[in-house]
């Protein structure tokens, strides 16, 4: 933890996991928030039995479901780790009473909210404009880190797309 967040330390608690464990599952009410310390999570949900990735998160990324966490309404989407993470959690209580008594921590939170709005924006436009090639383009050039991280059947879901199109997509490049 960096920033105004280390004079919480004695609320947060050391979680390791390995790879493809589910930190919150589809439909139950987010109580933790995650500080990813080392690793990669993903958020994904099922579509009539098919798992349909919406983001990744890498070190340094707060995760949560975030509209679970702050309204105790079940989860839209699960949480899960692609690799083997450490992470620092605190409670939903906790959190809360950190954001009431330090205003600088609760705008820090805020912008960190509006760049996830933005970034989820941006990416359902390019779903609505970009074709399949066109969203592969832009995560190389916005996300190489996405590419050279994480599994290929993962990407092809974030981008709404078989694993077989996305082998065709590479082989054009």
């Amino acid at each position: 933890m960096t920033g105004d967040w280390d004079k919480f330390e004695h609320l947060l608690k050391r979680l390791e996991v390995p790879a493809k464990t589910i930190l919150l599952q589809e439909g139950e009410i987010s109580r933790t928030m995650f500080f990813l310390e080392k690793g990669c999570l993903r958020t994904w949900l099922n579509n009539d039995g098919k798992e349909i990735t919406t983001q990744f998160f890498f070190e340094g990324a707060k995760v949560s479901s975030i509209e679970s966490f702050l309204t105790n309404q079940p989860s839209l989407y699960s949480i899960e780790s692609i690799e083997p993470c450490i992470l620092q959690t605190i409670s939903q209580k906790d959190f809360q009473d950190v954001l009431e008594h330090f205003p600088e921590i609760k705008e820090e939170m805020h912008q960190h909210l509006f760049r996830r709005f933005l970034n989820s924006q941006k990416t359902f436009y390019s779903y609505l404009k970009n074709n399949p090639q066109k969203r592969y383009e832009e995560l190389l050039e916005d996300h190489p880190h996405i590419i050279q991280r994480v599994p290929q059947h993962y990407i092809a879901s974030y981008l709404g797309i078989t694993s077989v199109s996305l082998s065709r997509i590479r082989n054009r490049r």
